[in-house]
């Protein structure tokens, strides 16, 4: 029975997690990091946002078979089928979203949102211990290889990711695409809402997935 909660409990987590991945692009206000590089990809490319963030995403498992060598689990790999799903799942909330309003104040608003949706996500499906995000594997990956935390590991992807974006955007479109005040409020607030998360409801969780 539990591991079965513990499904249902990944699967919203997914959810909540591509959800708030879609809000943040809507806003126009810039998007998180890591999915920045498929942003921008997808607007300047005119592909598939789902099938863009699919490609990055295979290229993070990638870096975790560099990074981690011997000690790569086949088991890792289930992230390849599991990045196909949840690829999906943005695409399906891409063409369900809109988010029609020049109002700044309403933007910020659904950023919050947004944001507060994207902390919810990632705190659920990484304590259910089921398959991990391929992005959350990949800062794992990083964060032994330099033998230094979590925190500074996710910075420096963080960072990565968006001069990679600015990167690609001033070479083929002549602009930055995707980077915005959203950028460095998703960089803060996720972080932010996932504590928050985790303060009233972690050890509820941890006592569903053991």
């Amino acid at each position: 029975m539990k591991e079965f909660l513990r499904g249902v409990m990944y699967c919203i987590g997914l959810l909540l997690l591509a959800l708030g991945i879609i809000l943040n692009t809507k806003t126009g206000l810039g998007v998180s990091p890591i999915i920045s590089i498929p942003y921008c990809i997808s607007n300047i490319f005119k592909v598939n946002l789902g099938n863009a963030t699919l490609v990055i995403y295979i290229l993070c498992v990638v870096g975790q078979m560099i990074l981690r060598g011997k000690k790569f689990r086949s088991f890792d790999l289930l992230q390849i089928p599991m990045s196909i799903i949840f690829s999906q799942i943005i695409n399906i909330f891409n063409k369900m979203i809109t988010l029609n309003t020049d109002s700044l104040a309403l933007k910020l608003l659904w950023l919050a949102a947004a944001i507060l949706l994207t902390g919810i996500g990632v705190a659920i499906s990484v304590e259910m211990r089921f398959v991990p995000n391929a992005a959350d594997g990949f800062t794992q990956a990083l964060s032994k290889r330099i033998r230094k935390g979590l925190g500074l590991s996710k910075n420096i992807v963080d960072i990565s990711c968006v001069l990679i974006t600015v990167f690609i955007g001033v070479l083929f479109a002549g602009k930055i695409v995707g980077i915005g005040l959203g950028t460095l409020a998703a960089v803060i607030g996720v972080g932010r809402s996932i504590a928050l998360f985790n303060l009233f409801f972690k050890k509820k969780m941890v006592a569903l997935a053991s």
